[in-house]
């Protein structure tokens, strides 16, 4: 425990390790080319160091908040690992290259993009896992789009708006369930209220595709690499549509409410079990599951992209993950957090700037703590309070961290999620974030609400008893 006659830090001294991070990522990312790790570890240096040096924090005091921060992204992070090897039983047992071969056969520039939306918001609606999808069907599109002469970054973006639409909305889905738990509302009409922020920026988004996939339209395809890949693949693996089995039996095993982990390791063992019937041998296929599949064809772009998975090659995102709690964890534990949040809620007077000021609060929690859970779980409690002062029904609150806690974790390359896309996808965020159309217009679509008052709920005196005490049983 943190010594409670510890003064909380002044603003300034709070924002110090927040604009450190700040100009360590800009310079490391921009400048030196590097990876994210080295300039957020100096941050969480510096942030560790004005705990003990400034604000009078023991060493022993930011261990222990770096240590219960890392702890509490370990089931992310097994997950993460899980996902890997999925990912590369899913190649070697030909799944992924089946999707491939025939969504090269069906789809066209015309609608691929919209097509990507769809097929990415069907499937993590029903897995309720925004990674799962992409580790799966994005990856496969991915290879559609490249097939097509679509920009994997355009391609990116499609697949994150489907993947976190399913991830906002699907009642499977962790960060659904975690919203109207620390604001106080329940889970099915917490649902029901996101349906006006997310159905209109859904509807946005999807024309927006159709408009961006348009200049793709009237161009001619080359068919002769289009050909060429169909070849690869159908020479380096048994090509099915029985391959469409492992993604079902996974999306059946999650909406059966099979837990996350036994879950995707039974879609795992599905790889196993087709990655035999391409001929893989047991060494191999343990040597795939740890380490990931390794292609060589005559086709650069098949090997780019089938080159990938394993526990292994998650282990720089595992690293990433662990070093960016660690930052959020010595901000969390001195205080540095709380009281920029308590200077933020100085501004919210009216409905509208409470609402800004949350989603402003979530997007700052996603850019600093590098966790989404964080980026629900903090703004809900700081927030919570005001909501409940004006007398704003829970499930606005529930809506809001969600509008923007949820969507925004993959835009930033150094959050857990930003990194995980990264890592699965092979498109740096920052390259697909303008074209994640539904994680950029869902927070405006809340925010417009907030100022206009539409759909915005408020507890009626006959209710405020009723109300309150869900809040307390919830919290």
């Amino acid at each position: 425990m943190l010594k409670e006659t510890v003064k909380k830090p002044s603003l300034m001294v709070a924002l110090i390790p927040i604009i450190c991070a700040a100009i360590f990522l800009y310079i490391g990312i921009v400048h030196l080319e590097a990876d994210p790790h080295i300039p957020l570890l100096a941050a969480t240096v510096i942030a560790a160091l004005i705990g003990v040096l400034v604000i009078g924090y023991r060493w022993k005091d930011m261990e222990e908040s770096i240590i219960k921060s890392i702890t509490v992204g370990l089931q992310a992070i097994l997950i993460l690992m899980i996902i890997g090897a999925l990912i590369g039983s899913w190649i070697a047992g030909g799944i992924v290259p089946t999707l491939i071969y025939y969504g090269l056969k069906i789809l066209k520039p015309s609608y691929f993009l919209p097509a990507v939306f769809l097929m990415s918001s069907i499937v993590s609606l029903a897995t309720g896992s925004s990674w799962t999808t992409a580790g799966t069907v994005g990856i496969a599109a991915l290879g559609v789009g490249l097939g097509l002469g679509v920009p994997a970054h355009i391609t990116a973006g499609a697949i994150i708006s489907g993947a976190y639409f399913g991830d906002k909305m699907s009642p499977l889905s962790d960060t659904t369930n975690l919203a109207p738990a620390v604001a106080g509302s329940n889970l099915f009409e917490h649902i029901r209220h996101m349906v006006y922020t997310t159905g209109v920026s859904y509807i946005i988004s999807l024309i927006l595709y159709f408009v961006v996939g348009a200049k793709y339209a009237g161009g001619q395809l080359d068919y002769t690499q289009i050909n060429e890949i169909l070849k690869v693949l159908q020479e380096n693996f048994w090509i099915s549509p029985i391959m469409f089995v492992a993604p079902l039996l996974v999306i059946l095993m999650i909406v059966f409410k099979i837990p996350a982990m036994p879950g995707l390791i039974g879609g795992t063992l599905i790889g196993v079990f087709f990655a035999f019937l391409q001929g893989r041998t047991l060494g191999e296929v343990v040597n795939i599951i740890h380490y990931g599949v390794t292609i060589e064809t005559p086709n650069d772009m098949i090997n780019e992209l089938l080159s990938r998975g394993g526990i292994d090659g998650m282990m720089w995102t595992v690293a990433l993950i662990i070093i960016a709690l660690a930052f959020g964890g010595v901000l969390e534990g001195t205080k540095c957090l709380e009281v920029i949040l308590e200077a933020i809620m100085k501004f919210a007077r009216t409905t509208g700037m409470v609402i800004l000021s949350t989603i402003v609060t979530s997007i700052l929690v996603n850019m600093t703590c590098a966790d989404q859970y964080t980026a629900i779980i903090l703004p809900g409690r700081m927030y919570k309070p005001l909501y409940e002062k004006l007398k704003l029904h829970p499930k606005n609150l529930s809506r809001v961290l969600e509008d923007a806690g949820t969507l925004t974790s993959p835009l930033f390359p150094w959050n857990s999620c930003g990194a995980f896309m990264y890592s699965t996808l092979g498109v740096y965020p920052f390259a697909y974030l303008p074209y994640a159309f539904l994680n950029l217009i869902n927070p405006l679509v809340s925010i417009i609400y907030g100022f206009t008052g539409f759909t915005i709920e408020y507890v009626k005196d006959s209710d405020e008893n009723s109300d309150n005490n869900a809040v307390t049983v919830a919290s």
